[in-house]
């Protein structure tokens, strides 16, 4: 094989690709190469291109994401593909959808602040559950009283959604139009955190509850934020692991 020659190295490529199962950076590409023999980066990048161009006509693509490139079925032939598994795919409530609109498109932003645009409370298991798939991560403290958590999206939540960079999310007149169906209301919200219950049952009769935003109001007010998305959080203090997101019953306090 001349390693030299882009055709031929597109091979070798496709093949990393197919046994790699995840995506692959160019750099990690590289590294599988003795070092003698190891093709440069630009020549990589140009074997990457005539295994794209392969690819035409073909019933999976050559896709760059956040982490890397895959190869991956294309998306015309989902519908059929996706009966070889027999497990239905989850369904998300819209509360957990809106969240993590909010999290896209308003990043960094704290669940107070997700609240205050929502009108309503954020329930900690949707947090939780963001967390755990890897969605969403702590970036920092708000540097206000009860330093509340920061959240961004992560390279994770680019691949999942086949997005290179948040440059690529869709502008928000599009999901506008994909609102959420009626069917998303009506799915079962996790239970409250005994924390927040108990809270509620010493403060005794409740506050009368804001009006809860909807989809196309919520997407509306995020219009004049949709520009200057900030996207480096180094200058954020107090880098935190993602489990810090779940918050304590003193944390929930400070939070609200």
């Amino acid at each position: 094989m001349n390693l030299s020659d882009p055709k031929d190295l597109a091979s070798l490529l496709e093949a990393f690709l197919l046994a790699s199962g995840k995506p692959m950076s160019v750099e990690r590409m590289a590294e599988l190469f003795d070092e003698i023999e190891r093709p440069t980066p630009s020549l990589l990048r140009k074997a990457l291109e005539v295994l794209d161009k392969s690819c035409k006509g073909r019933a999976f693509e050559l896709k760059e994401v956040a982490s890397g490139y895959r190869l991956q079925v294309r998306e015309r032939f989902s519908p059929w593909v996706g009966r070889l598994w027999e497990e239905r795919p989850q369904r998300y409530s819209r509360a957990l959808l809106e969240t993590l609109v909010l999290i896209a498109y308003r990043q960094p932003i704290t669940r107070g602040e997700i609240e205050d645009i929502r009108g309503v409370a954020v329930n900690s298991q949707i947090v939780k559950t963001l967390l755990e798939r890897e969605w969403v991560r702590v970036v920092g403290h708000r540097d206000v009283p009860g330093r509340p958590a920061m959240f961004a999206t992560t390279k994770q939540f680019l691949d999942h959604f086949n997005l290179k960079n948040l440059d690529e999310l869709p502008p928000l007149a599009v999901l506008r139009e994909m609102e959420p169906g009626p069917q998303l209301v009506d799915v079962e919200e996790a239970p409250v955190p005994a924390a927040l219950q108990a809270r509620a049952d010493l403060e005794g009769e409740p506050e009368t509850p804001r009006e809860q935003t909807s989809f196309r109001s919520l997407l509306a007010e995020l219009d004049s934020m949709e520009t200057g998305l900030k996207t480096d959080f180094d200058d954020l203090r107090g880098e935190t692991d993602p489990e810090e997101g779940q918050s304590t019953p003193e944390e929930d306090r400070r939070d609200y």
